[in-house]
């Protein structure tokens, strides 16, 4: 259950990538319905830290109070890619994760993770720019370049600073359903999902023609889910060649439009099985998979459970959406 969250910061933490991390969690919503997060902000080198910015902050808490969270989240922080870390620090991160508590990282803060051997064996995400140095100093990591964010095993490690908000909407949806995820990314007017494996930057900038863009077509593809899409069709509507489109498709998503496709149908199978009574055959044919098998595998794949265990899981009582948990 997710309900108990400490951010642990050392000298030099990055404002933005705190942020971030408290915009998420240290928030009350209950106005909206949604969860009430036991936030805290935690302190390894004394209550007031210089931030990169040139101000300070002021943590209340010291390193005690992680053993009681259910996440730890470390935000970026400046030098963190050379610096060492705190002993107590790395240890309370590894209590974490053997307790089975989730530990999150955004930007550089991998490198705390890598320090403590939370990244040993495990995949993991950083921003391109640490790339080759994460792979060089923590040569058992298995290193993901370019995309959003990696979860593996408890831990769960982002790039640049706007993936950390897609990091920790995903653990939210994992943990809480996509009804809270998309919540609270509403009233944070951000995408409520962006897949992990999207890449982070796209290396060319794109003319954008209105007659040559892909923005409208995936526009088009969120509203037809239920119908069987080809390459050839969707080029069409682009008005390019289904190789061209392929490759602009790429481009400006990150991502293949079959990998797109099957993401957002996924996506619209569990808000159906949160929020509907429908059947998994009924709802298979409403996202686009046709029969409820091929939705069964799919979904497996992507969320790791089954359908059927997905809905017991994140079904509230009145048959809305509504919280769940364990991982």
């Amino acid at each position: 259950m997710l309900k108990n969250v400490a951010a642990v910061l050392l000298e030099g933490v990055h404002p933005f990538e705190l942020g971030v991390v408290c915009e998420v969690f240290g928030l009350d919503r209950s106005d909206e319905g949604l969860p009430v997060y036991d936030f805290a902000v935690v302190s390894a080198e004394g209550p007031v830290l210089e931030t990169h910015a040139g101000f300070s902050v002021s943590a209340r808490y010291d390193l005690d109070r992680l053993d009681e969270a259910d996440l730890v989240a470390v935000p970026a922080g400046d030098s963190y890619a050379g610096r060492e870390f705190p002993p107590d620090v790395l240890k309370a991160l590894n209590r974490a994760v053997e307790r089975g508590s989730w530990v999150l990282s955004v930007c550089s803060g991998v490198f705390m993770l890598g320090a403590a051997g939370l990244l040993d064996g495990r995949r993991c995400a950083a921003h391109w720019r640490h790339t080759e140095l994460l792979s060089r100093r923590y040569p058992l990591a298995r290193v993901e370049p370019d995309v959003l964010y990696v979860e593996d095993t408890g831990v769960i490690t982002s790039a640049g600073t706007a993936s950390g908000i897609d990091a920790c909407l995903h653990l939210v949806r994992r943990e809480q359903g996509t009804a809270v995820a998309n919540g609270i990314a509403r009233r944070m007017v951000v995408p409520p999902h962006r897949e992990g494996g999207q890449a982070q930057y796209v290396d060319r900038p794109l003319p954008r023609a209105t007659s040559d863009t892909v923005t409208g077509v995936l526009s088009w593809m969120e509203r037809h889910l239920d119908r069987e899409l080809t390459v050839e069709e969707l080029a069409a509507r682009a008005h390019m060649s289904p190789r061209t489109f392929a490759r602009r498709f790429q481009q400006e998503t990150g991502t293949t439009p079959y990998r797109w496709l099957l993401g957002q149908r996924v996506l619209l199978a569990r808000e159906l099985l949160e929020g509907t009574d429908h059947t998994v055959d009924t709802i298979a044919v409403r996202a686009g998979f046709g029969n409820a098998a091929t939705m069964r595998h799919h979904f497996a794949g992507w969320t790791g459970t089954t359908p059927q265990a997905y809905r017991r899981t994140f079904r509230a009582p009145d048959g809305g959406g509504g919280a769940g948990g364990g991982r």
